[in-house]
């Protein structure tokens, strides 16, 4: 299962919770484009809106190929979820500070794209800043240890 799209700034900016898989509504050539060219989760985000999943500002490029359907590569796309999964996930959004961020575009072990999603809680700047401290300090410890390391 390799990634086809992470999203680094999720890690960055939300403190991870709850990740789930769900499928992605595709049209037309947009499969074509994400095994050749991939996607981009940059600045997209999942709302729940009548009781359906969508994704909102990912892009996927154009499949250059195409002869004459060619969705827009910023169009909202459905997700595919469990009613329950559903209801779980309006659930806690409707508490104060989450949302609901994608992670990551993959395809499965049957090669269906899917998007890993996961509720989230915003980090504050100063939480951005301590975590920026502990990976720089761990980073530092790895490389001394690997220095002294006896082959």
């Amino acid at each position: 299962m390799k990634a086809i799209a992470t999203n680094r700034k999720a890690f960055r900016d939300y403190v991870i919770e709850h990740p789930m898989e769900a499928g992605i509504e595709l049209k037309g050539t947009e499969v074509k484009s994400l095994r050749t060219r991939g996607c981009s989760l940059d600045e997209s985000f999942v709302l729940i809106e009548r009781g359906e999943a969508f994704v909102y500002n990912m892009h996927v490029p154009e499949f250059e190929k195409s002869s004459y359907f060619k969705p827009d590569p910023k169009r909202v796309r459905k997700l595919l979820l469990h009613k329950r999964e559903l209801d779980k996930l309006q659930g806690l959004t409707t508490q104060r500070g989450y949302t609901i961020v994608p992670i990551k575009v993959y395809f499965n072990d049957k090669s269906i794209a899917k998007l890993e999603i996961a509720l989230a809680k915003g980090r504050h700047t100063y939480d951005k800043r301590r975590k920026l401290k502990e990976n720089i300090v761990e980073r530092e410890t790895q490389r001394t240890l690997k220095q002294y390391r006896v082959k």
